[in-house]
């Protein structure tokens, strides 16, 4: 069957779709004539992005997910599947930035980071893997970040986080054979609710403000990957902006 070209007519599943990049990317997505069938914690925000892309024309549905539980990335593949009949796209976009230096000792936020932002893809990739296989079609898009290839102070668990998605979807790109595909996007400093939030300090947040790319720019990077004829397998982009070291 062969991973079908274009963006118009997949079905796409997008985590952490409330805000920020998976927002954009739901809507963007939307707008080019896919089918996107979105998961986030908070279902309220989520009610108003799928609003949105109906308002738009668009079709998408969204469901409560939480990626630290496998359970729900099988109910959002399903989700997919029941509605639209296959799934030919997994976003997995959800993450975790609660940076800070390891004196604090967040370890909590650690947990947290490890929870959402590895096992939450490695989740994804469970739930996605054997519906992939069955259909002999099938892409994956995990979410990385610039700080996988810069290491700076109070970013080393988010920033190990992030390589390791990179390392796993090398690897999972190698065994995926002819007939899958494995996208690593990397984000430099994007104008997020986490980016500016207190999740962050207040150097970083405002070092955010001054510099940051709009999510709309990651949204695209995730069309250019989705985009390409079957056969092609487009393995990283990094976006930053132009202000970014």
């Amino acid at each position: 069957m062969g991973e079908r070209d274009g963006v118009e007519g997949k079905i796409i599943a997008i985590t952490g779709a409330s805000s920020g990049i998976g927002a954009a990317i739901a809507e963007h997505l939307a707008g080019r004539g896919a089918a996107v069938v979105l998961g986030a914690r908070r279902e309220d925000r989520l009610a108003e992005v799928v609003a949105r892309i109906d308002a738009a024309g668009g079709a998408a549905f969204g469901l409560g997910v939480d990626v630290r539980r496998r359970e729900d990335l099988g109910r959002l593949v399903a989700a997919a599947q029941e509605r639209f009949g296959r799934l030919d796209v997994l976003v997995s976009n959800a993450g975790s930035m609660a940076v800070s230096g390891f004196d604090e000792l967040r370890q909590d936020d650690w947990d947290d980071m490890v929870a959402t932002n590895l096992t939450g893809v490695l989740n994804g990739i469970g739930a996605a893997l054997p519906v992939f296989r069955a259909q002999k079609s099938g892409h994956f898009v995990h979410m990385a970040s610039t700080a996988g290839h810069r290491i700076v102070p109070a970013q080393g668990v988010y920033a190990a986080t992030k390589t390791a998605v990179r390392v796993l979807s090398e690897a999972l790109r190698q065994e995926a054979g002819p007939d899958l595909r494995v996208t690593v996007v990397s984000p430099g400093m994007t104008d997020t609710e986490g980016a500016r939030s207190g999740a962050v300090d207040e150097e970083t947040a405002s070092r955010v403000r001054e510099v940051a790319q709009p999510p709309s720019a990651i949204a695209r990077a995730v069309a250019f990957a989705i985009e390409q004829p079957a056969g092609v397998d487009v393995g990283e982009v990094i976006v930053r902006p132009t202000a970014q070291s």
